[in-house]
C-alpha cells in the first residue's frame, strides 16, 4: 500500500491562497527512497504530559485559533468554518521529545495536518517548527524551521526567479508516502519525536519518517490540528515525554 518518497511540501496553517498554491508546488520536487528505509521506533513512552479522551461538553484545554472545534459526543470535531483558510485547535504544553499518539476519523474532510509550533521562534513563519499531513491518498511529514517555512525560503517562494534556488534549500526536508484513507472509519496515529528525528505509525504499522534538523528545535511551544473540509474527529489525544530505547 505503501510507496516512500522524500518531499518538500506541507499544508500551510497561515497564509493568503496565492502563496499557499506556490508552497503546493514546491511540494512537488522529491527524491526518491525505499519503504524499508523507515526505522523501527525511535522513541518510547515516559512520563505522560498531556492526556484528553473529550468525556465533556467544552474545549477544555484546545484554544481555537480559527473557528471551528467544538466537543460534542465525546469527540473532538473540527469543521473549516472559513473560505480562506483550514480550522486550528491548539494545546499549548512545552515539549521537546515527545511521543503523540491520537484516533481520528475523516468524516468529510479531505486532509489535516498536526503542527508543533514556537511562538517564540522567529525564525520561521508563524513559528513553525514540523508537522505530519494527512490527507486521503498521502501523508506527509515535514521540516518547516529549515524548509518551507524558513523565512528566507518564504519569502524566495514568493520571487518566481529564486524559485529553483528555493527548491535547493529545501530538498530532504520532507517525507511523502502513498496511503490510502477511507471516510468516516476510526484510525489511531502515533507521532514520535525524538532530536533531529521524526517516525509516524498508522494502526502500528511505520508509515513515515524524517531525520532533518529543524526537527531537533529545542522547544515545540505548542500543537495544533489544522482542518480543511468538513470534517474531522479526533478521541484519546495523548502525548508523552519520549524515552530512549535504542
Amino acid at each position: 500500500m505503501l510507496a516512500a518518497r522524500f518531499q518538500t511540501g506541507t499544508l500551510i496553517t497561515s497564509m493568503d491562497t496565492r502563496i499557499l498554491s506556490a508552497l503546493f508546488s514546491a511540494a512537488l520536487a522529491t527524491t526518491t527512497f525505499a519503504a524499508e528505509t523507515i526505522p523501527p521506533a525511535i522513541a518510547g513512552k515516559g512520563a505522560l504530559l498531556f492526556s484528553d479522551d473529550f468525556e465533556r461538553n467544552d474545549l477544555g484545554k484546545w484554544k481555537v485559533i480559527i473557528p471551528g472545534f467544538k466537543v460534542a459526543d465525546g469527540v473532538l470535531v473540527a469543521t473549516q468554518d472559513r473560505a480562506d483558510h483550514g480550522s486550528v485547535g491548539r494545546v499549548s504544553l512545552p515539549m521537546k521529545d515527545v511521543v503523540m499518539s491520537f484516533r481520528f476519523k475523516l468524516a468529510g474532510s479531505p486532509t489535516f495536518n498536526v503542527v508543533f509550533d514556537d511562538k517564540n521562534h522567529k525564525g520561521s513563519h508563524a513559528g513553525h517548527i514540523c508537522r505530519v499531513a494527512f490527507a486521503m491518498k498521502q501523508i506527509r511529514l515535514g521540516d518547516d524551521k529549515e524548509g518551507i517555512m524558513r523565512n528566507d525560503i518564504f519569502e524566495m517562494r514568493r520571487d518566481p526567479t529564486k524559485k529553483a534556488e528555493a527548491d535547493r534549500l529545501i530538498e530532504a526536508r520532507g517525507f511523502r508516502t502513498k496511503a490510502d484513507l477511507k471516510s468516516d472509519r476510526w484510525y489511531e496515529a502515533t507521532i514520535e519525536i525524538k532530536g533531529d528525528e521524526m517516525r509516524v505509525t498508522l494502526d502500528g504499522k511505520p508509515v513515515g519518517y524524517l531525520k532533518s534538523p529543524g526537527i531537533a528545535h529545542p522547544t515545540k511551544e505548542s500543537v495544533h490540528f489544522t482542518v480543511n473540509g468538513n470534517a474531522t474527529h479526533f478521541d484519546d489525544v495523548k502525548i508523552w515525554q519520549a524515552k530512549v530505547i535504542h
